[in-house]
Order: C-alpha cells, then sequence, then structure tokens
C-alpha cells in the first residue's frame, strides 16, 4: 500500500484500509451472535497452492453493531490509554513515545499470550482521521532505533491493524476491526480457532462495554483532554519520521509454537 513519498501514510491508505474493512470476498465466517461477527480472510482459490511467508499471516476481521454508544465515544475509548489501563486485562504495557504530525504517532505495546505461548510486543506507527461520517485508526509496524526487540517477549510484526467506525444514529455504531498480522511464530491450530471463536468475541465485548462506561469515566479524568481531536494539547515530542523504518517480519526471531497446547482449554470451552 502507498505510503506516499515518506513513511507517513497518505489518503490512498486510509481509502485501501477501508475497502479491507467492508470487502466481503475471500472472508469466512467464524462467529455471527447477538450482532457480532468475525470472520478470518481464506486464499483465493487460484493462490492456495501457494503457501510461502503468506502462510504465516493472519487475518481476521470483527464488527459488532452498537445500538447505544455514539461512535465519536467509541473513536475517543481507542485513543485513551489511560482509560485502557482499566478495561483490557491483556495488555502488559503501552505508551506513546513520539508525535509525527497532527494525526500520526509511534507507540509502544505488549500484550498477554493464551498460556503457553509466550507473550508479544509492537512498536507501531499508528495514523487516525475523524469526520461526522466515520472515524478510522489503523497501525503498521515499525523499527524505532530506541526500542529493539526485547528478550522476554516476542516482537510481532502488524502489517495493517485498525478500527474502522461508522455512525449509524446519534448513540449508535458500526464498530470494525481489522487485523492482519505476523506474531511470528508457528501458531498450533487452537491459537487460531480460539483467536476467532473465543477472544475476538471477548475482546469487542470489552470494547463495547468500555465505551457504554467511558462518559462517566472521562467526566472525573480531565474530561476537556483530548490530543487526539486536539493536537495543541499533546505533551509527546516531536519525531523526524525519517528516523523510523517498516519492521519486516524476516528480521524478526521465528518462535515454533506450534507444538504448544492449551492448558487452558477445556476451562475455556466449559
Amino acid at each position: 500500500m502507498s505510503r506516499g513519498s515518506g513513511i507517513i501514510p497518505d489518503e490512498s491508505m486510509f481509502n485501501e484500509f477501508k475497502r479491507q474493512c467492508l470487502s466481503t470476498e475471500n472472508w469466512l465466517s467464524k462467529y455471527d451472535k447477538n450482532g457480532m461477527e468475525v470472520w478470518v480472510e481464506v486464499a483465493p482459490v487460484s493462490s492456495q497452492g501457494n503457501k510461502g511467508n503468506n502462510s504465516k499471516i493472519h487475518k481476521i476481521k470483527c464488527r459488532i453493531t452498537i445500538d447505544d454508544v455514539s461512535a465519536a465515544t467509541m473513536y475517543d475509548v481507542l485513543h485513551d490509554s489511560l482509560y485502557r489501563k482499566t478495561w483490557d486485562p491483556t495488555m502488559l504495557e503501552s505508551f506513546d513515545i513520539a508525535r509525527l504530525g497532527a494525526n500520526s504517532d509511534v507507540g509502544y505495546f505488549s500484550w498477554m499470550c493464551p498460556k503457553p505461548l509466550k507473550n508479544r510486543d509492537v512498536v507501531t506507527l499508528r495514523s487516525w482521521q475523524a469526520s461526522e461520517d466515520e472515524y478510522v485508526i489503523f497501525n503498521f509496524s515499525v523499527k524505532h532505533p530506541n526500542y529493539p526487540p526485547r528478550k522476554d517477549l516476542v516482537r510481532a510484526v502488524s502489517l495493517l491493524t485498525g478500527y474502522l467506525i461508522k455512525p449509524t444514529g446519534k448513540n449508535s455504531c458500526v464498530f470494525t476491526y481489522l487485523s492482519q498480522a505476523d506474531p511470528r511464530g508457528s501458531l498450533p491450530r487452537w491459537v487460531v480457532n480460539k483467536a476467532s471463536q473465543v477472544l475476538a468475541p471477548k475482546v469487542l465485548r470489552s470494547v463495547y462495554m468500555a465505551g457504554q462506561k467511558y462518559p462517566a469515566w472521562k467526566a472525573e479524568h480531565n474530561p476537556d483532554y483530548k490530543p487526539w481531536l486536539y493536537p495543541i494539547q499533546s505533551e509527546l515530542a516531536m519525531m523526524d519520521p525519517a528516523k523510523l523504518s517498516i519492521q519486516r517480519g524476516d528480521s524478526l526471531e521465528n518462535v515454533d509454537e506450534s507444538t504448544s497446547r492449551d492448558t487452558q482449554e477445556n476451562e475455556d470451552s466449559s
């Protein structure tokens, strides 16, 4: 996808991300209950015989129809890193590193994986756009000179991950999450199945509930501070985007966890 003359995404990349969020071609439904849907991408018939490196790329799309939270509130929830600490139990560490422009930054995120898999982390460049018709946030992995891979975590790669939120009313919206990632490991089949059938719906439900509670929480936590809407409020230092480069998966350690067994599989399926 095009990033214009530099690493910062241009309008064509926003359009491509939105196209993928709305596309139905080559997506297989794995979950459809209570206004929540989850799909995994399947290779086109013409390319199924060509495994290559693409077999290590995991692509999942989730969508939830929300009838009591506005698109603007859900957008704020995704941006508010302080609030995320209150609702995301899988997060280990998250912080913004530097600003790259009015609607882009670079940040760090690490999270817990289902046992016995190793925990992961990423360094990503994030960009966003907001309008009356839609809200968009997406990221992709980059190399930052001060944040190399850690020995205690597996550095994963986000090829394109983000959110498309479209208002359907004053306090309702359709919330879509798309992830195209290389976890840097040969994951066992139970992980892939669990991600689409158990973990993804659970995460969507958590984000939705966070949206329901956010207005009350924000009213007591610096309610006027929203640097994602008002860049002048940001206290992050600016960074030259030229110091960043795209993170390629083949330059990172590949962990074989294909024989790992889920120690809590019976508990989660009960």
